[in-house]
Formats: C-alpha cells, structure tokens, sequence
C-alpha cells in the first residue's frame, strides 16, 4: 500500500528532501534518519545490482524486486524510478499496479524514447509529448489509491530547449501527473521560470560530483515553487569513494590497520542495523536447555 505521509506532506506545503538510497544498506541508515521520503535510484540500483550503466538494459523484473524490498525494509515513504515505464502503455500500467503492489508510495515516469539513458548524461532523446501525456493517464488509471503518486518527468531540457521542456511539463500535469520532474534545468534562472510556468508540485534532481543542475539550498528551492529535492547519487558517491581509500589502503600497507579516521562505520552498528539483537533474542528465547548448558 502506498503510504498517505507523503501526498500529506506536499498538501501541508512541507518540502520534502530525499536521499537516494541503491541497497538495503544505504536503505536501512536513510530509513532511521527521519526523512519525509526516501528516492530510490534507478542509476544506483542498476549498478549495484547488476553492475552495468543505467542505460535502459534493467527490465521491469530486475528493478520492481529490488523496489519492493526497498519498501517493505523501510517505514519512510519511497519515491522509485521507473525509468519510461518499460515500454508502452500497456507496460505502463503493468509498471504502476506491479510498484503499487510491492508497496512504493510514488513512481517516477520520464518522456525518453527506450532504450532510455541516465539523466544528465549525454544522448538522451524524448518521444513525442502526447504520447508521453497518454502514458500518463494510463498511470493515472491504472493505480488503485490516489495516495500513491505519479511523477512525470520530462527529457526534453537538454535536446529541444528549455520552452519544450516547460509545455511538455504543463501538458503532464494536466494529463493527471501529482509531481512534475523537468530534468537537468542548467541555471537558477531556469528553475524559476519553470516554478513559475507550471502550476504543480515540482522535484529538483540534485545530482552531485558533476550534474547540470545547480545545488541550491531547500530554502531556495522552495522560493522558486519547488516541493521535492532528491539526491540520487549522494549515497552510492559517498559510498564508493570510501570503498576506493580502504581498498587502496588495504592494497599499500598490507592489512587494515590505521584506516583514515572516519571511513569504518562499526561492526556493533552494522550489526545493530541489520537486525542481529533481534535474532539474538529469538535464539535465547527458543533455545534448547541442552543447547544452553554447552554454551553456559
């Protein structure tokens, strides 16, 4: 079931800031932490799953799977990509019901032609807006609660300027969309004029190490008509950077001795946050009077 926090929350005018979250990990730490919603990423889910470029090879199997864990592991509203739906309508409304079921609170739909390609990168091409605004309604349609929402992004900054991107923007909203996601707009101007053009809740992609979208403070983005900030890459950016030191450290010296201060998170955390105390209890609550005397 999609979770009615999130819609509340925009209806509440709260701006919702989400981390992206790529595995059960980086989930677990996002979920403790007290965010309105939690982003899961296409591009980090792809690559740490089946560590390929989020390039439009996922299917709708690979990725619903890995969303659904996401949301059962979680208590926080998950906003999940769903790349163009995986395909056309019809895969689109299989797409809405299927993340629907496995408990994602809102999905994210782009206007790209398939295969589709990362945001911010190069190459991207968009289908033709009306066809975008019917897949769009079929989403709309297909889901069985109005709590569960759809984001409808569009591709069309980068290739066919930022006045497309605008009207295909307003077109979404009025085919049905809840959240309106215009991607990769390259200035603060830019976003001002898209808050001000398009009467809908709005996402902000904040891509860091090297987006086109500048980072601006929540504050600003509110300013500017915004109601959503993800940062898709924050965490798996974070994470493979602190990979490469240990490794690399490992590598030089031999053993892992005298780490860089702050790269080891603790073996007691990790162990608290995957779950352990509680099979610990389980097994000294069912354990056998045999099994206790060997211990003891």
């Amino acid at each position: 079931m999609a979770d009615p926090r999130l819609r509340a929350a925009l209806a509440a005018k709260q701006f919702v800031v989400a981390p992206g979250i790529f595995d059960m990990i980086s989930a677990r730490i996002a979920d403790r932490m007290g965010f309105t919603a939690l982003y899961a990423t296409g591009y980090g889910t792809v690559a740490s799953h089946l560590g390929i470029p989020d390039a439009g090879v996922a299917t709708f199997t690979d990725m619903v799977g890995r969303m659904g864990r996401f949301a059962q592991g979680c208590s926080t509203p998950l906003i999940a990509d769903a790349d163009t739906g995986y395909g056309g309508l019809l895969n689109v409304r299989h797409t809405v019901r299927g993340y629907e079921a496995a408990g994602v609170t809102a999905v994210q739909l782009e206007d790209q032609e398939v295969p589709k390609k990362c945001g911010h990168t190069p190459g991207r091409r968009v289908i033709p807006a009306e066809e975008m605004a019917l897949k769009i309604e079929v989403a709309v349609e297909a889901r069985r609660s109005d709590d569960f929402l759809i984001i409808a992004r569009t591709d069309a900054r980068t290739s066919l300027g930022l006045d497309e991107a605008i009207r295909r923007g307003q077109l979404y909203r009025k085919a049905g969309a809840d959240i309106v996601f215009i991607e990769s707009p390259e200035s603060e101007d830019e976003m001002r004029r898209i808050g001000d053009e398009i009467d809908a809740p709005l996402l902000a992609n904040n891509v860091d190490g090297g987006g086109r979208t500048p980072i601006l403070s929540r504050e600003t983005l509110a300013s500017l008509g915004y109601s959503i900030a993800i940062y898709p890459a924050l965490g798996f950016l974070t994470m493979a950077a602190a990979l490469e030191r240990s490794y690399a450290h490992l590598l030089r010296q031999g053993d892992s001795n005298n780490l860089p201060e702050g790269v080891l998170y603790e073996f007691g955390k990790m162990n608290e946050l995957m779950g352990f105390p509680e099979v610990w209890d389980f097994d000294r609550r069912w354990a056998r009077p045999d099994a206790q005397r060997a211990d003891g």
